[in-house]
């Protein structure tokens, strides 16, 4: 039995039917995507976003990865009959920084701020998607231009951003004000990415890569994974009638994320090896039998992920923070956020670009030690660290990380598996709660803040990446020594004592 594009379909080889995504496109989905394509980011050859009959394009014939770029429209109903001759290239940009117009920036505000005031209530007796309610299609025009019967939404987005500052922490919050204690911050947010419905940040992208694969015919999608990308593609290919097939490093997943892939159906193949052998591994399986790959290396699945940037950005009332700092692994948001910041600014939708501090496992440092080389090299690591969702030693998205660092003038440190705990333990404690690879970012705030790259006084944005769930045992105290008490009140008084 082969899987192929087509599903799975017994007695045939994997020669046969190789690539068999859909052939023709139909008229709106040309007209949609007519203004996007993919630019390499080492050569800069320029491709169309879907070659027609041919395989999707991951990768540049240079073999660097793909950057989308899109000519941004405002709907319509927007654009004021004076303004008509305004070329449509004031409404937004894809490339070096340059600040857009603001009126242009008005619009943009106006349009997603009406949309984030409906109620965020999904129909149940239309079949209608509701797309405004989702925290990544209600930017869908910055995001991606795909008619709307091929979306694949939950929803998704719409997390919570805490104040957790010494002094932005509202009152009820004596707890969360532990957490701007412990980092020496006195405006700290945290944007809890695990309140996604799989868990993690993930289905941001899953969204947008999933309703690529709706837009192109796909019948199966695949991946490689540390955990969470798996459990989101799972659950995203289950609700759009899709095969899954995920690959995991053998040992190295949380128990919580393989049992998500599980329930939600995935064909699951525990490989001898690391991430970034299964990344190897799906590569080459995607390619031979014409399955979606839905990794980081997929450029619309990035594209998803801008969202998490605007949405902060929305949360703050367009008020851009001072810093955004995030856990980095395979360089997937660091990428994307940093090009959300670039996009809003150059759409005059903030005012300035914030600076991104983007936080290794010391244990899985490639991008930390290529940026204190200046860049001057790539390297690779063999990752090994507790926090298993960054676990990688060889990023796909080195370069357009890169870029977002240099552009913003960001930075990139490291931080111990026992700075890691120490954070996750205070993040939990504060009721909270994240999986130990979120954990970085506050391990890392407070050693910027200890060195005095990050001020007291800065506005901060930290993001926590998945749930506490996803990892329910590492640096969790673990029940209990097996002791019990009687069943009366004196007894549990002696105990509380």
């Amino acid at each position: 039995m082969a899987i192929n594009s087509t599903g799975l379909q017994p007695d045939r080889g994997a020669g046969e039917e190789q690539n068999s995504l859909q052939t023709s496109l139909s008229p709106d989905v040309v007209e949609a995507l007519s203004s996007t394509r993919l630019h390499c980011v080492e050569c800069s050859t320029i491709y169309p976003a879907i070659e027609v009959g041919q395989p999707p394009r991951y990768r540049c014939d240079c073999g660097g990865v793909l950057d989308v770029e899109t000519d941004f429209q405002l709907p319509k109903q927007y654009i004021r009959a004076k303004d008509e001759h305004v070329d449509d290239m004031l409404y937004g940009f894809t490339g070096d920084l340059d600040s857009g117009t603001p009126s242009a920036g008005a619009l943009w505000r106006q349009v997603f701020d009406e949309r984030a005031s409906n109620p965020p209530i999904w129909p149940i007796s239309t079949d209608k998607l509701m797309l405004d309610a989702s925290g990544v299609w209600r930017y869908r025009e910055l995001i991606l231009p795909a008619p709307e019967r091929f979306i694949v939404s939950r929803p998704e987005g719409n997390t919570g951003l805490y104040p957790v500052g010494i002094e932005n922490c509202g009152a009820g919050r004596a707890g969360h004000r532990q957490i701007g204690a412990y980092a020496g911050l006195e405006r700290f947010f945290l944007k809890h990415e695990g309140e996604n419905p799989s868990g993690s940040f993930k289905d941001r992208g899953m969204t947008a890569g999933v309703t690529m694969a709706n837009v192109l015919g796909a019948k199966a999608v695949a991946c490689a994974s540390t955990g969470n990308t798996s459990a989101s593609l799972a659950s995203y290919a289950a609700q759009a009638g899709l095969q899954a097939l995920v690959f995991l490093p053998a040992g190295n997943v949380a128990g919580g994320k393989l049992a998500q892939s599980l329930a939600y159906g995935a064909k699951t193949v525990q490989i001898d090896g690391d991430f970034d052998d299964a990344m190897r591994l799906v590569e080459q399986v995607c390619d031979e039998l014409g399955i979606y790959l839905l990794n980081s290396l997929n450029p619309f699945r990035v594209e998803g992920q801008k969202a998490i940037g605007f949405e902060i950005l929305q949360q703050l009332d367009w008020q851009a923070p001072d810093w955004l700092v995030l856990p980095a692994g395979n360089l997937g948001n660091t990428s994307a956020i940093g090009k959300a910041f670039r996009q809003a600014y150059n759409l005059s939708l903030i005012s300035h670009m914030p600076r991104i501090a983007a936080i290794q496992a010391a244990g899985a440092n490639p991008f930390y030690r290529s940026y204190k080389q200046g860049f001057a090299q790539r390297e690779s690591v063999q990752a090994d660290t507790v926090a298993t969702a960054i676990r990688i030693g060889n990023p796909v998205s080195f370069t357009r990380a890169r870029r977002v660092i240099e552009e913003c003038d960001g930075i990139v440190e490291q931080v111990t598996d026992e700075e890691i705990l120490a954070a996750k333990a205070v993040i939990d404690r504060a009721g909270i709660g994240c999986e130990p690879a979120s954990a970085a970012t506050l391990a890392g705030v407070r050693k910027l803040v200890a060195q005095g790259v990050i001020k007291h006084d800065e506005q901060v944005v930290g993001v926590l990446t998945g749930n506490l769930l996803k990892d329910s045992k590492t640096g969790i105290p673990q029940n209990l020594d097996g002791r019990t008490v009687k069943a009366t009140i004196d007894a549990v008084r002696r105990i509380l004592q």
